[in-house]
């Protein structure tokens, strides 16, 4: 391991003993205060922001790989991480550096310690992992330096870390239940929180909402006196084939159509994130007045990647991973499996969080699942395999094995597999547990050799 790799993990050690995700404080304060001690970096670059339920990483990837393909300089940063935290912070379609990560780090340390001090006199925790993370994007975005940053929102919106800086374009991934106990139990209620990134002076970009949603996000856009479009009224996704390695799309935009371009990922729903992309990047280049270039927008949709999304990590068997880590984000993957793959079983193994639905995430998979292996991750906050299978119990699904470790669940849903055949596995259930079976795929090589 290298100097600089042990350095950068020496960081993320660090931040790690602040407050988790899993504990946001609902407070702005504390980023913008470091921010401005840092000369407010985020104003040196132009920001999209991308909030939502669903498909924010994979929007979020697209919007900076088009825009990556018109010359333009990009910053990315989502969470989570599925292997190392440094995925999250991307510097013009690369992970950062390691050594990038500690010389920012160490440029940023004094003045969050700063605000760190000031917190905790006034009887508040200190910055936590995620606030301290995005002053760390945000400074490095500004010393790379890039030319506009593709943000994602952690949780929620308007008090999410992300929001301490002003987004130039304010867009919105579907809408849906999901972290309930921070954000609301309805969905105006988790509309009106996400509603937050909406500023004066942004444009606005929405996925197609649920009328609550929408009445939410429409109130927040004329608050603010800005414009919103939505797809289905001022863009849509006109067309969707498979193809090879992924889909043919032909997509209606504000500007102009753009017919029969390759995107590299299965499923309807990643049609509808390059929609949106489409339409958030229309909007911010020429106001959605004027066409992109059709060559460079093919050029950055077919280079575009989501990893831990409908990713292959295994052949002989065929092994697929998928962070869907809620009923919607369930039910998406179900639906791909059926248009984009040819198989007559499915085996899903799956490991859940223990803030997510995981009752509602059991009910999608099981009419679609020959097997249902019930494992859990390494994180403090999964579901103990043993509770799992209780809930699980009560779904008609004919054999219900149960692992408390992954690798054992992995190694016996592969034997399944290999038995037969047009068998498919698939990972899935909690973003961690999609992290840790592509480590194992690595490590064990479970890919066959050209």
């Amino acid at each position: 391991m290298s100097d600089h790799v042990e350095a950068a993990d020496a960081v993320y050690r660090e931040l790690l003993e602040r407050l988790g995700e899993a504990q946001p404080q609902p407070r702005l304060g504390p980023t913008k205060r470091v921010l401005e001690l840092l000369g407010n970096p985020d104003n040196s670059y132009a920001i999209i922001q991308i909030a939502g339920t669903n498909g924010k990483t994979s929007t979020s990837r697209m919007i900076e790989s088009i825009l990556r393909a018109h010359d333009l300089r990009t910053g990315l940063f989502t969470s989570p991480h599925l292997v190392r935290f440094t995925e999250r912070i991307g510097i013009d379609g690369d992970r950062i550096s390691d050594e990038a990560v500690v010389r920012n780090w160490e440029d940023i340390r004094p003045y969050v310690e700063i605000v760190d001090a000031e917190l905790e006199a006034v009887g508040e925790p200190r910055l936590t992992f995620f606030e301290a993370l995005t002053v760390l994007a945000f400074a490095a975005f500004g010393d790379a330096p890039v030319d506009v940053a593709v943000v994602e929102v952690g949780m929620g919106g308007a008090w999410d870390s992300t929001n301490a800086a002003d987004a130039d374009v304010a867009v919105f991934a579907p809408i849906d239940l999901d972290h309930m106990q921070r954000l609301g139990s309805t969905i105006s209620e988790i509309a009106k929180t996400k509603s937050g990134i909406i500023k004066p002076g942004s444009q606005v970009v929405s996925a197609a909402q649920t009328a609550d949603a929408r009445r939410e996000l429409v109130a927040a856009a004329a608050a603010a006196d800005v414009p919103i479009i939505f797809e289905g009224d001022e863009f849509a996704l006109e067309h969707d084939a498979v193809g090879v390695g992924g889909q043919l799309i032909t997509v209606r935009g504000r500007a102009g159509t753009y017919p029969e371009l390759y995107l590299p990922m299965y499923g309807d729903h990643q049609g509808r994130n390059a929609t949106l992309a489409i339409a958030a990047v229309e909007a911010f280049i020429g106001g959605g007045s004027k066409p992109l270039a059709e060559a460079v927008l093919a050029e950055g949709l077919a280079e575009a990647t989501s990893p831990g999304r409908l990713q292959l990590v295994g052949t002989e068997p065929t092994v697929l991973v998928d962070a869907a880590h809620n009923p919607h984000g369930a039910r998406a993957l179900v639906e791909a499996l059926g248009t984009y793959f040819d198989v007559d079983e499915i085996a899903f193994v799956v490991g859940i969080v223990a803030d997510k639905d995981a009752k509602g995430i059991l009910e999608t998979f099981a009419p679609a699942a020959s097997m249902l292996f019930i494992t859990q991750s390494e994180s403090e906050r999964a579901i103990p395999a043993e509770d799992l299978a209780r809930i699980a119990a009560s779904l008609s699904i004919p054999e219900l094995p149960v692992y408390d470790r992954l690798d054992e669940a992995a190694d016996d849903a592969r034997r399944w597999a290999a038995e037969g055949e047009r068998r498919l596995v698939v990972i899935t259930g909690s973003i961690t547990l999609v992290g840790e079976a592509i480590e194992i795929a690595a490590d064990r090589d479970w890919k066959a050799k050209a």
